[in-house]
C-alpha cells in the first residue's frame, strides 16, 4: 500500500496560475467551454470591465458587483470579495471583450443570459448615469451573448426597476 503524498499549494502562486490558465483559454482561436469556476470568474471580470468602461470604478458599482455575485452564486461576503479581487486582476490582463464574452456565452445556457445582461446593466447604471461608452459596450456584449436588442432593453428595464426599489 502506497502512502499518499501531501501536496502543498503556494497560496500566492495558485491564483496567478489559475488566471494564466483562463487567459490562455480566452485567447485561443476557438475557446473551449469554460468550467463552472472559470465561468464564474469570467462573469465577475466582465462585470468589472463594464464598471470601468466610463473611466470611473465607483463604490456603488463595486457594491452591485458584489451583490450580483453573491446572489447568483450563493457566496458569503468573504468569498465575493475574493472573487471580485481575482476578477479585477483578470479584467486588467484579459484580451478584448469579444473573446472574453464568447467564452462566457459558451459556458452559460441561453435562458440564463438575460440574467447576466440584467446584472451587467445594474452595474453600468449604478453610478446614476448612462454613459455612451457603456451603452456601446453593453450593446456589443448583448449581441455576443446571443441576445436581441429587445432582450437587452428588457434586462436594462429590470435593472432600472431593481435600482428604484433599492
Amino acid at each position: 500500500m502506497r502512502a499518499g503524498r501531501l501536496v502543498v499549494v503556494d497560496a500566492v502562486a495558485y491564483p496567478r496560475i489559475m488566471l494564466q490558465t483562463i487567459l490562455r483559454a480566452l485567447v485561443a482561436p476557438a475557446p473551449d467551454r469554460l468550467p463552472d469556476q472559470d465561468a464564474r470568474l469570467a462573469l465577475a471580470a466582465l462585470l468589472v470591465r463594464v464598471a470601468k468602461t466610463d473611466g470611473l470604478y465607483a463604490a456603488e458599482e463595486v457594491e452591485l458587483i458584489d451583490r450580483a455575485l453573491a446572489a447568483r452564486y450563493d457566496l458569503d461576503a468573504f468569498a465575493v470579495a475574493r472573487l471580485r479581487a481575482e476578477a479585477e486582476e483578470l479584467e486588467a490582463q484579459a484580451p478584448d471583450t469579444v473573446r472574453f464574452t464568447r467564452a462566457l456565452k459558451s459556458a452559460t445556457a441561453l435562458e440564463d443570459r438575460a440574467g447576466l445582461m440584467q446584472a451587467l446593466w445594474s452595474v453600468a447604471l449604478a453610478d446614476g448615469s448612462r454613459d455612451a461608452e457603456e451603452d456601446r459596450l453593453l450593446r456589443m456584449v448583448a449581441n455576443l451573448l446571443g441576445l436581441t436588442d429587445v432582450e437587452s432593453n428588457l434586462a436594462r428595464q429590470r435593472a432600472e426597476r431593481g435600482a428604484e426599489r433599492g
